[in-house]
């Protein structure tokens, strides 16, 4: 059920994702200006990966889960977070100070725009942009803390927040200060995403005193945990800053269509593969902590069906459909049909790794939770370097900008076979034949209803040709369900296991 409200709150987050994104487009286009507010808004974006979500909450939720299990007085957990707030305040606030005094040799280092009005409009956003990097650390401490007691919902929501006060902030402001309405929206956003959780945080005996005792050897251990995780991460942070980079250096609006062909491609993947990851990583965590291999085995084993359950059929629609979907999301005010196209063009390449990204993502948890940072590095490392290099080729083919995608979804796809091999290795087995016996299941599945979809969308192109309407919105919306219920009908059909436990527990009710 905590899985279902958190696919939930995600999907509501993920919508509205996709209306700040819509409010972007519309008003700005796929012009300079544009690719300029994506491109500046991706560099603190992905540093958050390294200081806050991923890095920090994989560095510290096993070790606070620890605490809380032999403290029940929480103590030493509240004593933990104080030292983490001390220490994000040690690092983050010279860090804000540097970025806004050097933002132009920063942003030379990051993008590569060839017009020089490109470059300075970049420098003067992130001056402004950077520090929500601040806001969305100490979020994500409050939400590692809420998830380590079991509380899933509330920082679900915290994303909702964010984006209401970004499109809010573009509705308002954009009249008088362009792009930068987008700064304005960002910092309010990342503010309360921090507020939201306080109350919750609080009561749970938390408190945010600053707390500078850093010889603490369980802070210590959530150091030596978290240096190599961001190690890690941040072969990932680099290797979309680089596909940026490298995309800024293309034609105009390139930029653009990789950021919003991410924003589609990221709604399965946060919805689903961030959720599942989000509550069985804890769960994980805890059956490593007491030697239950067995138990890890089946959390694995259920995550990677469950997630192919889902993301396999993202990535069907996503490849038939995307255009019709780009059309409808996209195409109105500055935005044109050869921008949709584009755009298109690019969720098609970056959908066909999403399950190979979302798996890759789950199985890098199950190391750091076993203490294996070594492992998931190197694998990440070799994933980064074979991605930089195909973007290297395929940028310069006809693929262009699409190239960086199809890239992208080659390489992970690459890291998820070294990934499995070395958690099967590390396992002696996750139950690979109830692993393929699923993953076969849902994929037979997924062919009759891909050609239903394929049959049923011929018939849009006509609508998609005019543009964003009603009767497009109608005609995807009808192609969405009738895909989705077959392919449900085919699941129960052919006895696929996760389905028929879900229906399960429903009767059950």
């Amino acid at each position: 059920m905590t899985t279902v409200l958190v696919m939930g709150c995600t999907l509501l987050s993920r919508i509205l994702g996709f209306v700040r994104n819509i409010v972007i487009a519309a008003l700005f286009g796929a012009t300079g200006q544009a690719d300029v507010l994506n491109a500046v808004f991706n560099i603190p974006n992905n540093l958050r990966k390294l200081l806050a979500e991923g890095a920090l909450s994989s560095a510290f939720i096993p070790v606070l889960s620890e605490a809380l299990v032999r403290d029940p007085t929480g103590d030493e957990a509240r004593r933990l977070v104080r030292k983490l707030v001390s220490f994000l305040l040690i690092v983050l606030v010279p860090l804000m100070l540097l970025f806004v005094v050097f933002a132009r040799p920063i942003i030379q280092v990051f993008l590569d725009f060839p017009g020089a009005d490109e470059m300075e409009l970049s420098a003067s956003l992130f001056r402004w942009i950077c520090h929500y990097l601040l806001f969305i650390s100490f979020s994500a401490l409050l939400m590692g803390v809420l998830n380590s007691r079991g509380i899933f919902v509330i920082p679900a929501l915290t994303p909702v927040v964010f984006s209401v006060c970004v499109i809010g902030a573009l509705l308002l402001f954009h009249g008088r200060l362009g792009i930068f309405a987008m700064a304005v929206g960002v910092l309010a956003g990342g503010l309360f995403q921090v507020l939201v959780q306080l109350p919750a945080f609080l009561r749970s005996g938390q408190d945010l005193r600053p707390d500078f005792d850093f010889a603490d050897p369980v802070f210590r251990r959530v150091l030596r945990q978290w240096l190599p995780v961001v190690a890690t991460s941040s072969v990932f942070a680099v290797n979309q800053q680089v596909a940026f980079r490298f995309a800024s250096g293309l034609e105009v609006g390139s930029t653009t269509a990789l950021s919003l062909s991410l924003v589609i491609w990221q709604l399965p993947f946060g919805v689903f593969s961030a959720s599942i990851t989000t509550v069985l990583f804890p769960r994980i965590s805890r059956q490593t902590a007491s030697g239950d291999t067995q138990g890890v085995r089946r959390s694995i084993n259920y995550g990677l069906r469950f997630l192919f359950l889902l993301l396999a059929p993202s990535s069907v629609f996503f490849i038939l459909m995307g255009g019709d979907l780009v059309t409808l999301v996209y195409q109105r005010g500055e935005f044109t049909a050869s921008d949709s196209a584009l755009t298109a063009h690019v969720l098609t390449g970056y959908s066909l790794g999403l399950f190979f990204v979302g798996a890759f993502t789950f199985l890098q948890r199950f190391f750091y939770a076993s203490r294996d940072y070594r492992t998931p590095f190197t694998i990440a490392a070799l994933v980064a370097v074979l991605d930089i290099g195909l973007s290297l080729w395929l940028k310069e083919t006809p693929l262009r900008v699409t190239g960086l995608a199809v890239a992208n979804s080659v390489s992970f796809t690459v890291g998820f076979i070294l990934m499995i091999l070395f958690t099967r290795r590390r396992l002696g087995g996750i139950g690979g034949r109830k692993l393929a016996a699923g993953l076969l299941k849902v994929a037979g599945a997924l062919v009759p209803t891909g050609a239903l979809l394929w049959a049923a969308g011929r018939w849009l192109r006509s609508l998609a040709e005019a543009g964003a309407s009603w009767a497009l919105a109608g005609g995807v919306m009808a192609c969405f369900i009738l895909f989705s219920g077959v392919t449900i009908v085919l699941y129960t059909v052919m006895n696929v296991e996760i389905v028929r436990e879900l229906l399960r527990r429903r009767l059950r009710k």
